[in-house]
């Protein structure tokens, strides 16, 4: 399908898309359950970004879109618009989630211990290119006989606190419809606490590695030591308006703390997500460390990272560009034009005479 200027352009439109979409095939509904399967941490990062912990329809626009990360998000962003608010679930605290894996790197001991839970952190970086050759890759299986550590871990930072040796941050009272939505809301700066995790909670994750990278290498204020890596599942606690107390299910959360020494205590940095999603959650979680006292229009400044991690508005910014911009583009050229017809005129005009 040629991308050029044609009568007939509603024609032209519909037929791309249908070009699109016969290209990608029919959307089954063992397609979708196949890629929630196969590929759950990708399913993961995009209900995340969309704000929206659904798995089957989080698989759905990925199928849909073909693996485009930014429409399956704008997909389903877009749906969650349509649908109401039903209850404001109970605040969840770190030692009620129920824990897959914690790791710190601040300390060797921490209480409860280390959790490595599902990681390839430690794993070779090997393609197993036996299974393009009719060879299936068979996981060896979990050692049964492994005792399993206490599915809730108490919080490093509330004892690093109990200890003298963190700032732990002011307690937020807020609760229920009071809380700032930033889905609801604008973006206003000095963005409050609450419109700042949730911003970083949803932001693009390419974007935010991009940023909090640039601080751990040194463009940020405080270069980051991970209190605290967490990969869990959150109980979701509603109460029904007849008063009844009940659990709505539970929803995978990846959170990351990281400290850094301020005068004689260490200040925390935080982080939290939908899904797991473990490098996005220590980037965000460094850029929160570094946003307080940040140099204007540096990668560390709460304004700048948090714009420019924003998927959605970002991509589609940059796409817009893909849109007609021939009345704009033709005064540029015909301003282009009008300054070289002035310069030949007045350089004729100063010619020396013969």
């Amino acid at each position: 399908m040629a991308y050029v200027a044609t009568r007939g352009g509603e024609r032209a439109i519909e037929q791309s898309q249908r070009l699109f979409r016969t290209e990608l095939g029919a959307i089954t509904p063992d397609r979708v359950a196949e890629l929630r399967r196969a590929l759950p941490y990708l399913v993961d990062r995009v209900m995340g970004e969309a704000s929206l912990y659904d798995e089957d329809l989080a698989a759905l626009a990925l199928a849909q879109t073909g693996g485009e990360l930014y429409e399956a998000i704008l997909l389903l962003r877009a749906w969650r618009t349509t649908q109401p608010r039903l209850a404001v679930a109970e605040p969840v605290t770190q030692e009620a989630l129920f824990t897959h894996r914690r790791i710190s790197a601040a300390f060797k001991d921490i209480p409860g211990g280390q959790l490595l839970g599902p990681t390839l952190d430690y794993a070779h970086r090997i393609l197993a290119t036996e299974v393009l050759e009719g060879t299936p890759y068979v996981p060896e299986p979990v050692d049964a006989a492994a005792r399993p550590a206490p599915a809730q871990q108490p919080s490093v930072a509330a004892w690093q606190a109990a200890n003298g040796l963190l700032t732990a941050p002011r307690p937020d009272t807020t609760a229920g419809n009071d809380i700032p939505d930033v889905t609801r809301e604008p973006l206003l700066f000095p963005a409050s606490r609450a419109h700042s995790l949730q911003s970083l909670a949803r932001a693009e994750t390419g974007g935010v590695l991009a940023l909090g990278y640039a601080a751990q290498r040194g463009y940020g204020q405080a270069h980051p030591t991970v209190n605290e890596l967490r990969l869990a599942e959150a109980e979701i606690l509603v109460r029904h308006p007849r008063g009844t107390r009940f659990s709505a299910g539970r929803v995978k959360v990846s959170q990351a703390e990281v400290v850094s020494k301020s005068g004689e205590a260490l200040r925390l940095g935080f982080s939290a997500t939908l899904g797991w999603n473990e490098v996005k959650v220590l980037a965000a979680a460094t850029l929160d460390l570094n946003s307080e006292g940040a140099p204007k229009g540096s990668a560390t400044e709460e304004e700048f990272f948090l714009y420019h991690t924003e998927g959605v508005e970002s991509s589609g910014f940059c796409i817009h560009f893909k849109l007609p911009h021939y009345v704009t583009f033709q005064s540029s050229l015909d301003a282009m034009r009008d300054a070289r017809a002035t310069r030949a005129a007045r350089d004729k005009h100063t010619e020396p005479a013969e």
